[in-house]
């Protein structure tokens, strides 16, 4: 994983674990990585994987069995959903609106692109 620095480690973990809860490949009640596997596999210290691990469990996104591990909440796909929209509707979606209108899109050619882009994007 590639970490950038406009953000925290902590938090882009968090969000790659998000993706993989949005991508359904980390089903809700199913055991997740534990912190020290997670921080192996991404070559980060076990202390920025705990700390989004705990960022998650504070949002209810994931829930410790003590002593087995974490796991996705029942309600964790809905829950990272509800953000990742909110998030998508205040950033990216303005910004979105703004380059068409400068680039001169009409809505019937960005409709056309995005049947021809829906048909292309395969989520497991």
């Amino acid at each position: 994983m590639q970490f950038n620095d406009s953000q925290a480690i902590y938090l882009q973990i968090a969000e790659f674990i998000e993706g993989k809860i949005l991508r359904k490949e980390w089903q809700a009640d199913e055991r997740i990585p534990s912190v020290r596997d997670l921080a192996i596999s991404l070559e980060v210290n076990p202390n920025t994987v705990m700390r989004a691990y705990d960022y998650l469990q504070q949002q209810s996104v994931v829930y410790n069995q003590r002593g087995i591990g974490y796991f996705v909440s029942n309600e964790g796909l809905d829950l990272v959903l509800q953000v990742r929209r909110a998030q998508f509707l205040k950033k990216d979606l303005p910004e979105f609106f703004k380059n068409i209108e400068l680039m001169g899109f009409t809505i019937e050619e960005i409709i056309n692109l995005y049947k021809q882009h829906s048909q292309d994007i395969k989520i497991a």
